[in-house]
């Protein structure tokens, strides 16, 4: 059977390098952590262990509702422990009455670090506090050279995992009736667009399908898919219900509240 046959083209390369992480572990008998996976990473990571190895795989990304996960890569009965993830939380406050923070931000003060983004977990920012779940490896570097976020000034401070704050994610479903499983006219539903607005952000960049810019209005949506709108927020195709009479497709779709 052709592994490629139930992904997209361009996910190719990554499927690649897991098929290689799991070659590495069953190979050497060591263990392989990865760097920080979206979720579409984490089920395409997910679909090949379960298929294809004998290797075990678990994922953490700091908390029960964490997006952003590092996975582990066990050889056969190796067992488990929270610390092989290699995962630091750190926090700092600001004075939200007098300054405004958003994800954004945080997220644009590390990358000026020159960190890369696949190093970083989680990101909140709420009622004055920032935390942020990284890669060990880079923990010691962002606490020395990270002073100031915008205009505020902050001191970041390591803290455990546990005191990490999340919640979990909201999301509203609705069944919906579109004429094809194009990407505009997806968004045109989920948004309540016109699919000329859903084509214009499209030609704009400001829509991504699973953590990815997609500049195609053809783009074909599949079950499962993450989409996000810029400035609209995110939302998903939970599932293809089928076609029907008149060759419309019913679909599941979820918007994050």
């Amino acid at each position: 059977m052709d592994i490629y046959q139930h992904f997209r083209k361009e996910e190719q390369p990554f499927i690649d390098k897991v098929l290689s992480w799991i070659d590495q572990v069953e190979t050497t008998y060591r263990l392989k952590v990865t760097d920080f996976l979206d979720p579409r990473e984490q089920q395409i990571m997910d679909l090949l262990i379960g298929e294809n190895s004998d290797a075990s795989i678990y994922q953490h990304g700091g908390g029960k509702y964490a997006e952003r996960k590092r996975a582990v890569i066990l050889p056969p009965y190796e067992e488990i422990s929270e610390g092989v993830f290699q995962l630091t939380l750190v926090q700092a406050h600001y004075q939200d009455k007098f300054i405004s923070l958003e994800h954004r931000d945080v997220m644009g003060a590390f990358l000026s670090l020159g960190i890369k983004r696949k190093k970083l977990g989680d990101i909140v920012v709420e009622n004055g506090v920032i935390q942020i779940v990284m890669a060990d490896e880079i923990a010691p570097f962002v606490l020395a050279n990270l002073t100031a976020i915008k205009k505020a000034k902050v001191k970041l401070e390591e803290k455990p995992l546990t005191a990490l704050m999340e919640k979990e994610a909201d999301w509203i479903e609705t069944d919906k009736t579109v004429s094809s499983l194009r990407l505009d006219t997806v968004v045109k539903e989920i948004y309540h667009i016109s699919r000329k607005d859903a084509g214009e952000c499209i030609k704009k960049l400001q829509v991504k399908v699973n953590f990815k810019v997609v500049d195609d209005a053809k783009f074909p949506m599949q079950e499962g898919d993450l989409i996000s709108l810029r400035g609209k927020g995110r939302s998903k195709l939970t599932s293809i219900n089928g076609q029907s009479k008149k060759d419309k497709w019913r679909i599941t779709t979820a918007i994050l509240k």
